[in-house]
């Protein structure tokens, strides 16, 4: 497995389509809802790929909300699930936050997904609320305590 940060217009294109597969393809959200103004190479964002066996296979990106990381966009390709990559791309935007001096990460996780985060040192904050016809919960994670998935 490889990980990259994005930092050309071929490798978001790649992360784009792999969101379009997941979330517009396979969850029916409206494509109109998945992108947005943070969708550049010159937004704030930071966005990474993981490679498997040389495919862009996973993707994920991360924002700054003073000194919170919030990991937006987190998904793997069907066939490729179950492999440790969604661990993989944790992993690497909890260091993007943590190089950026973040004390804390958040997420709205798909309730679906809540046990996965919980391995991982998430806590759940609030009640399940609904994002583009699907249920979320808000997670947080304190990087102060050195541990990162």
């Amino acid at each position: 497995m490889e990980t990259k940060l994005i930092s050309n217009e071929q490798d978001l294109k790649k992360a784009f389509m792999i969101r379009e597969q997941v979330f517009v393809n396979e969850q029916g959200v409206a494509i109109e809802d998945e992108f947005d103004e943070f969708d550049t190479l010159n937004s704030p964002c930071k966005h990474i790929l993981v490679f498997h066996e040389g495919q862009a296979v996973g993707t994920g990106r991360i924002r700054f909300l003073a000194q919170t990381g919030k990991l937006e966009r987190i998904c793997i390709l069907e066939p490729y699930r179950k492999l440790g990559i969604g661990k993989i791309i944790i992993g690497s935007l909890e260091g993007i936050a943590e190089s950026q001096g973040a004390a804390q990460v958040k997420l709205h996780g798909q309730t679906q997904a809540e046990g996965f985060y919980k391995k991982l040192g998430y806590e759940s904050r609030t009640a399940v609320f609904m994002e583009d016809g699907i249920p979320h919960i808000v997670m947080t994670k304190d990087l102060s305590q050195g541990k990162r998935a």
